[in-house]
C-alpha cells in the first residue's frame, strides 16, 4: 500500500480539495453541483474550518514531490440530517450538535482500493470520539455510487433505507457508525 499522508486541510489544501468535491459530484453522482446540497464543497472553510466542532481531512498523493496533491477528502460536522429532505424519525434520531455527521468522502478514481476511505474515516471517528459531545456517528449515501454502500456497510449499520420507503422516488441509504470501531 502506498503511504499517503492524511491531515486537517488548511487553507492552502481548499482549492485541490474542491476539485475533488467536485469532480466527485459530476463524474460518479451525476448531479453535478447542486447549491443546497453542496455549499460546503464552494466554502469549506466556512464549513469545516472555522468551526471548532468540524474538520476537513485530506489525502496527499505520495507521488507528489512537492506534497499538495490531495487525492482524497473526508469531512465532519455537528449538523444532523435535515427534515425535509430526510425523513422526520431520522432528524429526531439524530439532533444537531448532538450528531457527527460524516461528509465527503470522496477518493479520486485511480487511488481507490487501497484502504484510504477507510483511513480517512477512522481519523474521523477519532476526531469525534475526542470532541466528547458527540452521541452518534451518522451519514447517508447513494448506493448507485460504485463500491458506496458495501464500503458502509462494512463499517456500520442501515438505520433507513429510502429504496423500501418511498417507492423508488428516493434511492439514498442512511447509516449509523460506531464511534469507538
Amino acid at each position: 500500500m502506498r503511504d499517503y499522508s492524511i491531515r486537517a486541510a488548511g487553507p492552502d489544501d481548499l482549492d485541490s480539495a474542491r476539485a475533488v468535491m467536485l469532480d466527485t459530484v459530476y463524474r460518479d453522482f451525476g448531479t453535478g453541483y447542486v447549491p443546497r446540497w453542496h455549499g460546503d464543497i464552494i466554502d469549506p472553510a466556512a464549513a469545516y474550518l472555522a468551526p471548532a466542532r468540524h474538520t476537513l481531512l485530506v489525502a496527499l498523493d505520495p507521488d507528489d514531490p512537492g506534497g499538495r496533491t490531495v487525492v482524497a477528502t473526508a469531512a465532519l460536522d455537528s449538523r444532523g440530517p435535515a427534515h425535509p429532505p430526510n425523513p422526520r424519525a431520522l432528524a429526531e434520531r439524530y439532533p444537531s450538535g448532538e450528531t457527527a455527521q460524516l461528509r465527503r468522502v470522496y477518493v479520486r478514481p485511480e487511488h481507490r482500493r487501497r484502504g484510504l476511505a477507510r483511513r480517512l474515516v477512522d481519523e474521523l471517528l477519532a476526531f469525534a470520539a475526542a470532541d466528547g459531545g458527540y452521541r452518534a456517528v451518522y451519514l447517508h449515501t447513494d448506493p448507485a455510487v460504485p463500491g458506496a454502500e458495501p464500503f458502509w456497510r462494512s463499517l456500520g449499520k442501515v438505520v433507513h433505507d429510502e429504496r423500501e420507503t418511498t417507492g423508488g422516488a428516493s434511492n439514498v441509504v442512511h447509516f449509523e457508525i460506531p464511534m469507538g470501531r
